[in-house]
């Protein structure tokens, strides 16, 4: 079993940044790889971010590329995700997820967080 708290969210006016925190408690987090999702309202949620066990390898969807950053610390089970130059679209409920490997479809995703709201301000 692995306990996700995410942390970090705010109001932010476009071009600004926000750094969001997820840490976790239970099994070993190491063990994990790591995602990061966002749902905005009345939309799905969608993939965002992940990283791999080792935080070696890193993937990104098109929409955030360049402005966002995901990163880990395995020896403080928390892994990280720096948002710059937001923009309003970026809105959204923000989730973190474990699983078994860096995936991009929320089904592999085990383990999930209660969310952060991020709000962006045009």
């Amino acid at each position: 079993q692995v306990q996700l708290v995410e942390s970090g969210g705010g109001l932010v006016q476009a071009g600004g940044s926000l750094r969001l925190s997820c840490a976790a408690s239970g099994r070993t987090f190491s063990s994990y790889a790591m995602g990061w999702f966002r749902q905005a309202p009345g939309k799905e949620r969608e993939f965002v971010a992940a990283i791999t066990r080792s935080g070696a390898d890193t993937y990104y969807a098109d929409s955030v590329k360049g402005r966002f950053t995901i990163s880990r610390d395995n020896a403080k089970n928390t892994v990280y995700l720096q948002m710059d130059s937001l923009k309003p679209e970026d809105t959204g409920v923000y989730y973190c997820g474990a699983a078994d490997f860096a995936a991009r479809m929320t089904y592999e995703y085990e383990y999930w967080g209660q969310g952060t709201q991020v709000t962006v301000s045009s």
